[in-house]
């Protein structure tokens, strides 16, 4: 049974990398991250990553683009389009792509006001995809100067904390702004001091992060296939993490638990 992104408004619906070669990108994945990858109806320029029958995330060939960086970008699901770009311009940011029709719905890329970009997607969304529920593959935080102020941005251009019924909850815990839809976890907005400048290591971005089960071992086979580390293993009570580069330098997270169970 399909989901509109009607039903989960102001909610991530999708991750998605646009990589340089997509042959290349598949083969890092799977050694790195155990993805298996099947075609989708939209050519053969876009597939979709699976992990244990789930899917993970989509991986687009950036194809004739020339000097445009390879990066994983998070999309939310909004009921309208040209209204969410509208609310993007008025409230000076920048609008990048679109909205433009894409496959089943209509697709646009973004930047905030700090300069962290993201997409949003109106029409059918992937009904057994999900951020921060269950064991669920992935989940998201925007790392950005002053949280309150995007917090804000997004609530505003996404309708969080509408009060409509269906809407993602907003509240702040532990230094956090966290957003729910309904009981699930689904992204975190942490400030702080960023730099200016456009190195993506350090300026404010969305993080796209993927449970693995074995830290080491996900570290280990991304370095032996070309990727590189990109931050020094970080640990809380819970789990521990480590930003990567794969081997075009596209960005991204793996966290696995404390006590090694998957």
């Amino acid at each position: 049974m399909s989901t509109s992104s009607h039903e989960i408004f102001g909610a991530p619906c999708w991750v998605s990398l646009m990589a340089r070669d997509l042959v290349s990108a598949q083969r890092f994945y799977a050694g790195a991250l155990g993805w298996d990858f099947r075609p989708t109806h939209l050519g053969g320029g876009i597939v979709v990553a699976f992990r244990d029958g789930a899917p993970v995330a989509g991986i687009g060939s950036l194809g004739g683009t020339g000097g445009a960086p390879a990066v994983w970008t998070p999309y939310f699901a909004v009921e309208d389009a040209d209204v969410t770009a509208a609310r993007i311009h008025e409230r000076g940011a920048t609008m990048a792509v679109g909205p433009v029709a894409f496959g089943t719905g209509r697709i646009a890329l973004a930047a905030d006001p700090a300069g962290a970009v993201f997409g949003f997607w109106q029409g059918e969304v992937v009904p057994d995809w999900s951020v921060g529920r269950g064991s669920a593959p992935a989940w998201l935080e925007l790392r950005t100067r002053d949280a309150f102020a995007a917090a804000i941005f997004y609530g505003e251009v996404l309708d969080w904390a509408g009060g409509r019924p269906g809407c993602c909850a907003v509240s702040y815990e532990h230094a956090h702004v966290v957003l729910r839809h309904g009981r699930d976890t689904v992204a975190r907005i942490s400030g702080g001091a960023l730099e200016a400048a456009p190195d993506p290591e350090v300026r404010p971005r969305w993080h796209v992060h993927f449970r693995v089960p074995d830290l080491e071992a996900v570290v280990e086979a991304a370095v032996r296939l070309g990727g590189r580390t990109a931050s020094p293993v970080q640990t809380s009570t819970v789990s521990r993490w480590v930003v990567l580069a794969d081997p075009d330098g596209a960005l991204f997270t793996v966290v696995a638990p404390q006590d090694g169970s998957a």
